[in-house]
């Protein structure tokens, strides 16, 4: 017996292939580009004073960054947004402080108040990784 299917409809028990997003990063690429946005909001933050608007900017970029980061880089994803957010301070830091002490005084005043942002951040990165399917070992 042989089967016929009619345009649109739906043969045997497989799901539909997921599509394929227009843009994947690698995770060298997906590094990159969270440190790229962290040092720009930061850099945002020291000039206008807005410190909220480069929290919210690094939470908004975590969650985007593990969407559209390729399966294969989410290990590194997943333990990379502390360390983003602190090389962004530190880039930040170093060209609006005005000497070396300045510096490393507002690294460690941005990392401590930004502590909670971190975490979150941090955690939506890993909840997002494992619902694209990466598993710590």
């Amino acid at each position: 017996m042989t089967q016929t299917r009619t345009p649109g409809q739906r043969t045997g028990g497989a799901p539909h292939p997921r599509p394929a997003a227009s843009v994947t990063l690698t995770s060298r690429g997906a590094v990159v580009a969270l440190v790229g946005v962290c040092f720009l909001s930061l850099l945002l933050a020291a000039v206008t004073g807005w410190d909220i608007v480069a929290d919210a900017v690094f939470v908004m970029t975590c969650g985007v960054i593990a969407c559209y980061t390729r399966a294969s880089g989410l290990r590194t994803l997943v333990v990379c947004p502390p360390l983003a957010f602190a090389a962004g301070s530190l880039l930040a830091q170093v060209i609006t402080a005005p000497d070396g002490f300045s510096a490393l005084t507002g690294i460690l005043i941005t990392l401590g108040s930004s502590a909670s942002w971190l975490f979150t951040g941090t955690a939506l990165t890993a909840v997002i990784a494992l619902g694209r399917g990466w598993r710590p070992r």
